[in-house]
């Protein structure tokens, strides 16, 4: 099974950050070109810059030439009833719930979307609700291998920046729930703009490189952060049965170029 991640697209339909999509249209195509095609392609949050209507078809209009089912969940910059609307699949997973909360029951790797969104704010929560949803979902299927994703890193990372908008309230008990689990193979996020990982309980957690742009090591905390020096990505993660779910970062090309994997 082969699982493509791409996190922080920040789709504009309009204005001068527009052009600025040319980055999702390479991770598109570099995804396009792939040797081995994706099963499935998961989106973990700030799929929209400003959660427009327009920006969601023009999301959906980029993303229907893989031809592969495509799983979002929200980001800050999202609108959970547009993204619900445009993504059907989403809308069905979803019927009758407030909040973003799914399983996509594939296999060999089973997939469950986290909505991690507070309105207005740039910091997730994990709220009952949804912590609850993740429990009684990890205890449904124990032996399947799992791939957890959301938009807000539920970790510390010592980086000022990063640490002011992680996710903060129900971050301790997901580390407890996750504890009682051990099919979870990775917890898969984004937001921070670059790649990070770190152990939780059981588990990785990694921060997908963003699709848009990438933030610096050295000025994480700075207000202006797009740079032109680091080439943002994607990550594409490979279950391989021996081994369990092995993770890489592809750089998203510049120019015009196959790519393997």
């Amino acid at each position: 099974m082969l699982i493509a991640q791409l996190s922080d697209l920040h789709i504009c339909s309009s204005g001068a950050l527009s052009a600025k999509n040319v980055f999702a249209e390479r991770a598109i195509e570099a995804i396009h070109r792939l040797n081995l095609r994706p099963d499935v392609v998961i989106l973990t949050g700030d799929v929209t810059e400003f959660g427009t209507e327009e920006e969601y078809k023009l999301v959906s209009r980029m993303l229907s030439r893989l031809d592969i089912p495509v799983y979002p969940v929200p980001g800050n910059h999202d609108d959970r009833n547009r993204m619900r609307a445009e993504f059907r699949q989403l809308g069905q997973l979803t019927a009758g719930y407030k909040l973003l909360n799914y399983v996509v029951e594939t296999r060999p790797v089973r997939l469950i979307g986290l909505d991690s969104v507070i309105p207005g704010r740039a910091e997730g929560a994990l709220s009952q609700e949804t912590l609850d949803f993740l429990d009684d979902a990890l205890a449904k299927e124990r032996c399947v291998p799992t791939l957890i994703f959301l938009h807000h890193p539920p970790f510390m990372t010592g980086i000022k920046g990063k640490d002011s908008i992680r996710i903060f309230e129900g971050a301790d008990k997901l580390v407890r729930i996750l504890a009682g689990h051990r099919q979870i193979e990775r917890i898969v996020s984004g937001h921070f703009h670059r790649s990070i990982q770190a152990r939780l309980a059981n588990t990785i957690c990694q921060v997908s490189p963003p699709v848009r742009y990438m933030t610096p090591t050295e000025r994480g905390d700075a207000d202006d952060h797009e740079i032109d020096d680091e080439l943002p990505g994607f990550l594409i993660h490979r279950w391989i049965e021996s081994v369990g779910l092995v993770s890489q970062i592809c750089p998203i090309p510049l120019t015009d170029r196959n790519l393997s994997i």
